[in-house]
């Protein structure tokens, strides 16, 4: 059945990510637009009905809207939006004469916003074809004829053992655990030892990491995918371990396919990050010319190969089943559960995904133990966590802390506050969909059963400082802006929920008691009704703005 698991991947995706996706990519690049005739020839390639693929040219973002010889995509995530407020899509405009989703009059320039790319530490940011550009001052630079260099993200380890950057920290070289897994290895005792560690899954789901990949062992084939697709505004570790040690990435989904008995994975990189789809795919070349990818690696019996696919422009194809539908080429939209992706994932067979982050700790796991690493963090949370720090704090980056450690540590001690002439207004943590908190809670430890408790989700572990020059209604309006643009539209309760809470967003505080209530039976609906947790997050993110601006949103009740 290997041997079946890798013909039935060339046959629906082809190598190099040559797959729909792929393929939609290289259609956009080479004209203004995605025309008739494009989708007309990939149908044929592909032996699909013609109307399959432009749901899917229509639905993502980077195939939407036209494209110039220069293309310019500027952030409008969360931290941007703080260090610039809404000005920076104006400004683009200004600087280069040109509306979002338009071409220039001589076609050579085209603009779109995009909600994160990624530079959080160093916003605003732009990416000018790839090309970053990040500071203040977007549209003078988005003018200049160089670029100036956008810094590397910082990071640190303030965790007792460095985990998840033990290779950017040089702790540790990649592909040390690897040939023995292959050589003598169970995949038994692989998941036995990643159980013993209390690994979860990183990305915000909080899943245990081996009880997935021990439902994953079904019939074969089977797949394993490493979620890339980083979209939280605010979150920027992923970006971190793609670009700075994609072998770790790559090492820890090799050490997945073993444990789960797939010979093939895939490895499915937001095209936000252009960078990262670069060095990953590289590293992957790298990787099967030095014998650990491929068939009976390391002189075992043992095939195992990884493809690299760029997404194309949504959010919520970071969730597991929509990107299993971008993956092979469909609209990024959510899929009732059950199934399970453990049960009916890729190509319709057993799938284990897994975030970035979780697949880099697992060499560690393996190397030094699952019991070191249930040393580390909480007993309830074991292990480490990456959290990222905006552009707000004074030191903002990318930090390895251990679960249980308070928040105010990690806001006042390792991101030293606010910048000068700033005052924590809230904090944002988990992105869009995770909440806020006032200065008042952050005596809260991270873990992600108290976070919850206090209203608030982990995710994928973002801090956004907003600070007191941000009023309750613009963040209010910010927070259904991004909403109502990336639901998938899937299920009516998120499609039209979304909808309605930018509209009564817009008449905060004018009845606010009137647009309280309303709004109360629309989070039920959303709450109840939508498929996935982007429907059902957006209504307690947006209860939690509502607790800690209280007193700006309904000023007549103090």
């Amino acid at each position: 059945m290997r041997r079946d698991a890798f013909v039935e991947w060339e046959q629906r995706f082809g190598r190099g990510g040559t797959g729909v996706l792929g393929r939609l990519h290289a259609a956009a690049a080479r004209r203004e637009r995605i025309g008739a005739d494009d989708l007309h020839d990939i149908a044929e390639e592909v032996r699909r009905p013609v109307a399959a693929l432009a749901g899917a040219a229509g639905y993502y973002a980077d195939f939407a809207g036209a494209h110039g010889i220069r293309h310019v995509r500027v952030c409008v995530g969360t931290s941007c939006f703080v260090s610039a407020g809404d000005h920076t899509i104006p400004l683009a405009e200004a600087a280069l004469g040109v509306e979002p989703g338009s071409t220039s009059a001589d076609g050579s320039v085209s603009l779109a916003g995009a909600y994160c790319l990624g530079f959080c530490y160093a916003s605003p940011a732009a990416l000018d074809g790839h090309v970053p550009i990040a500071g203040p001052e977007l549209g003078d630079r988005l003018l200049s004829a160089d670029h100036p260099v956008v810094p590397a993200i910082p990071y640190r380890v303030t965790s007792r053992r460095a985990v998840t950057l033990a290779g950017l920290t040089g702790a540790e070289d990649s592909w040390q655990v690897w040939p023995q897994v292959v050589a003598g290895g169970s995949p038994a005792a692989i998941r036995a030892e990643v159980s013993i560690a209390g690994l979860r899954g990183r990305g915000g789901a909080e899943f245990p990491v081996a009880q997935k990949w021990e439902a994953a062992r079904g019939a074969e084939p089977r797949f394993v995918v490493a979620n890339g697709d980083e979209g939280d505004p605010g979150s920027f570790c992923d970006r971190l371990l793609l670009e700075g040690d994609p072998h770790r990435v790559l090492e820890g989904l090799a050490i997945a396919g073993f444990a789960v008995g797939a010979n093939r994975g895939v490895v499915f990189v937001r095209s936000e990050y252009p960078a990262a789809v670069g060095r990953m795919r590289a590293a992957v070349a790298a990787a099967r010319a030095a014998g650990h990818l491929g068939t009976d690696v390391h002189g075992s019996s043992f095939d195992f190969d990884v493809e690299v696919v760029e997404g194309a422009g949504s959010y919520v194809a970071g969730e597991e089943t929509a990107l299993l539908h971008a993956l092979q080429g469909f609209r990024g939209n959510v899929r009732p559960r059950p199934p399970y992706p453990t049960e009916y994932g890729l190509a319709g067979r057993p799938t284990a995904v897994n975030n970035v982050e979780t697949l880099a700790a697992v060499p560690w796991v393996l190397r030094h133990g699952g019991a070191a690493y249930a040393q580390l963090g909480n007993p309830v949370e074991t292990g480490t966590k990456l959290v990222c720090l905006s552009q707000r704090f004074r030191r903002p980056g990318v930090y390895e802390v251990e679960f249980g450690v308070p928040l105010r540590y990690i806001v006042e001690t390792l991101g030293g506050g606010l910048k000068p002439g700033y005052t924590l207004r809230a904090l944002q943590v988990g992105g869009p969909l995770g909440g806020f908190l006032s200065p008042d809670d952050l005596d809260i430890p991270l873990l992600a059963e108290v976070l919850a408790g206090a209203g608030v989700a982990l995710g994928h572990g973002s801090l956004v400082a907003i600070d007191d020059r941000i009023t309750a209604r613009e963040l209010l309006r910010h927070v259904w802006s991004f909403a109502a643009a990336e639901s998938c539209g899937a299920c009516t309760p998120c499609r039209v929920g979304t909808r309605r809470g930018m509209e009564l967003a817009t008449r905060f505080p004018t009845d606010s008691e009137q647009v309280l209530s309303q709004q109360e039976e629309l989070f039920e609906v959303m709450s109840a009704g939508s498929l996935c947790a982007f429907g059902r997050g957006v209504p307690a993110a947006v209860r939690s703005l509502l607790r800690v601006y209280r007193d700006e949103l309904l000023p007549g009740e103090h």
